[in-house]
């Protein structure tokens, strides 16, 4: 696989990730969004192909059997997601640099595969009463599910601890904007 630039960005799930990615990609035209596929289904809006490839977990099992995966996790029971090896060198055929929007575990998993060519950084929220409060403005999940995001935000959040280049307090967004900017300009070299 050709080697270009990779930023990886990861938090849990409520704590911004995904506003400070569409901002750098708002930004950076030569910043490309890696569309991870997922066996979960489209919350919301979500469009296959667009924030997701969405698929059963059934299929997805599949591609993991072909090797077609960068990386993979099951995050919950039957709900896997992943980089598709296929999506990687779409972008870097392009000259693009990739952007990833992933889990805490996906983003460990990606700097290991993707070693000094990624920057990885995390998202902290203040606190796990405002990411709460965060999941449930959002809402786009069960009350069931947010506890279930809470839970896992606690142990996502201990085993990052170490694993990330950089970790952004996401408390202001003006500022995590500011300090996701000058990380990865600093990163590029621009």
């Amino acid at each position: 696989m050709p080697q270009g630039k990779v930023i990886i960005f990861s938090a849990p799930s409520g704590s911004g990730k995904s506003t400070i990615v569409n901002h750098l990609l708002a930004l950076h035209p030569e910043f490309e969004f890696s569309v991870s596929a997922t066996s979960r289904a489209p919350r919301g809006r979500e469009r296959d192909g667009v924030e997701y490839h969405f698929m059963d977990a059934g299929s997805f099992r599949r591609l993991i059997a072909q090797d077609a995966f960068v990386e993979y996790e099951e995050v919950y029971a039957d709900h896997f997601y992943g980089t598709l090896k296929s999506e990687v060198e779409r972008i870097w055929a392009k000259g693009n640099v990739i952007i990833f929007d992933v889990d805490v575990k996906g983003g460990a998993n990606l700097k290991r595969y993707f070693k000094d060519a990624a920057l990885s950084i995390l998202i902290v929220p203040p606190s796990m009463e405002e990411l709460r409060r965060r999941l449930e403005k959002r809402a786009t999940d069960s009350p069931e599910a947010i506890e279930e995001r809470l839970a896992k935000a606690g142990s996502e959040l201990e085993f990052a601890h170490g694993r990330f280049d950089v970790e952004i307090l996401n408390d202001d967004l003006p500022t995590a904007f500011a300090e996701a900017e000058k990380t990865v300009d600093k990163f590029l070299g621009i």
